[in-house]
């Protein structure tokens, strides 16, 4: 990691133009609802924002894997080594002590750290059909087991987006009733929010983008040390919506059921995430 706190002028991160805004914005992002969160767009400079799109690999790329079982259906890389120039570079970028400093002033979170792991993060794509149901996601790091996961960000790359392709993040309330906010996946925006056990998104709807156009995102995940040894540390928890017949419920909770005993095993044995998802994506056929 970066031990730099002061960013330097020529960073892939406009410190200086967000920096001004920072008051305001912490403001408005720990007042959000139904959790705190902002979405930012221009979030990095027009042309760094091309480049990423420019030389983000399109699904064809066997390097990928893949996440497919009942819960969700899309592609996932966090191997920096396989990341192109530029990609790399902001992922790096993010990771430092200067960005990190900045997201701990915007969201309020002291202590704050990077994962240089990427750990469930990275470069994430969706093809047409794809889906992620809604989910608070995982609250301990896999491997860190003293790492508690307390915010997300979430870079998107679709260059002329259209809204009745879906794949907009709902963010709901914690009790699975009304979807509070809708935030489409428009090139160059950033959302970025709290990780709680309650911090319920994702895009449950197949995407109906066209044959070859994708939903593109990069994906952090940023942490504190864990204090309370009274925490229990939870697993992705994938809900059904209020519309959700019964049976489509019951296979949503099979399968977050069969995840997080995976995520034990996976942890215990060190096992890889492609891995994981061969095996899900295995039991996921045999329930169909």
């Amino acid at each position: 990691m970066t031990s730099m706190t002061e960013p330097s002028a020529n960073r892939l991160f406009p410190y200086g133009r967000w920096s001004a805004e920072l008051d305001g914005l912490a403001d408005r992002y720990r007042s959000a609802e139904p959790y705190p969160h902002a979405c930012l767009p221009d979030f990095l400079d027009a042309d760094t924002a091309a480049a990423l799109v420019e030389q983000f690999p399109g699904p064809e790329d066997t390097s990928w894997t893949n996440y497919k079982h009942y819960n969700e259906n899309k592609l996932g890389k966090n191997d920096r080594s396989q990341f192109p120039p530029t990609i790399r570079q902001v992922i790096n970028e993010l990771n430092t002590d200067a960005f990190v400093e900045w997201l701990s002033k915007l969201t309020g979170i002291e202590g704050l750290m990077a994962d240089e792991m990427l750990e469930g993060g990275g470069m994430h794509q969706t093809e047409r059909g794809g889906f992620l149901n809604i989910h608070a996601d995982f609250t301990m790091h896999h491997y860190h087991k003293h790492w508690r996961r307390r915010c997300n960000l979430i870079l998107y790359l679709n260059d002329g987006w259209q809204e009745d392709w879906g794949g907009a993040n709902e963010l709901w309330d914690e009790k699975m009733e009304r979807c509070i906010a809708k935030v489409p996946p428009l090139l160059n925006c950033a959302l970025i929010f709290n990780t709680t056990d309650t911090s319920f998104h994702g895009y449950g709807e197949p995407l109906r983008c066209p044959d070859g156009v994708t939903r593109k995102s990069l994906a952090l995940y940023y942490y504190t040390i864990e204090t309370d040894a009274t925490y229990v540390p939870k697993s992705t928890n994938y809900k059904a919506r209020p519309d959700d017949n019964r049976w489509k419920s019951w296979c949503i909770w099979l399968d977050k059921t069969l995840l997080a005993v995976y995520t034990r095993v996976k942890t215990w044995l060190g096992l890889p995430d492609d891995f994981a998802s061969w095996v899900l994506g295995k039991l996921s056929r045999k329930r169909k």
